[in-house]
């Protein structure tokens, strides 16, 4: 259970290898708004920006150190954002491969908001056909709403749709009150910093 006195901390993952990167601009956008209704500390992890320290790794102490800090800051968080750009029908392979990283228990129960960014509608479906089993294996709770924005939601930088931002306002506040149930979460065994 979340104490009152202790902010929430939210981790947001952009699966983006570009900057500026749209996943990485909802993301940001997603908590910002998480951050309007709960006192929270709030982080990005950027995959384009660990892409040289993390693409030749096969084992999790091959990682650097920076690499180990972000991994650890998602299996301590309260609540995971998740953005990935569509890449052939999935997210992209720099996300899973990061995600290959993390404790198989450090996400049980873990509310996480699942976001995608794509050219068009047409691979909306990656957000329940792909993300949702992803973060199904580790027990986490995706969060009913995820939230899909294309090409044309974005604009100077930022998202800038009217139908997208409401989308986005609905799935946070009908995440709130999920947010606040008790996890269950294991303690992750200490063998597993040297996978």
């Amino acid at each position: 259970m979340l104490s009152p006195t202790r902010p929430l901390r939210i981790v947001a993952v952009s699966g983006g290898l570009q900057r500026p990167s749209k996943a990485a601009t909802l993301a940001e956008h997603l908590l910002g708004l998480i951050g309007e209704e709960t006192h929270s500390e709030q982080h990005l992890v950027e995959l384009g920006e660990l892409a040289p320290q993390l693409a030749g790794a096969l084992w999790r102490s091959q990682l650097p150190d920076i690499v180990e800090r972000q991994l650890a800051a998602v299996e301590q968080a309260d609540v995971l954002v998740v953005s990935t750009p569509v890449y052939r029908g999935s997210y992209t392979g720099l996300f899973k491969h990061f995600f290959d990283f993390v404790h198989q228990d450090a996400l049980v129960d873990t509310p996480i908001l699942l976001a995608a960014t794509g050219g068009s509608e047409r691979h909306s479906l990656v957000i329940d056909h792909q993300l949702r089993p992803l973060f199904s294996f580790f027990q986490a709770r995706t969060l009913p709403l995820g939230i899909y924005a294309t090409d044309r939601d974005f604009a100077d930088g930022r998202v800038h749709n009217d139908a997208l931002i409401e989308r986005a306002r609905l799935a946070v506040r009908r995440a709130m009150p999920l947010l606040a149930l008790p996890r269950h979460r294991t303690a992750a065994p200490e063998t597993a910093a040297a996978l």
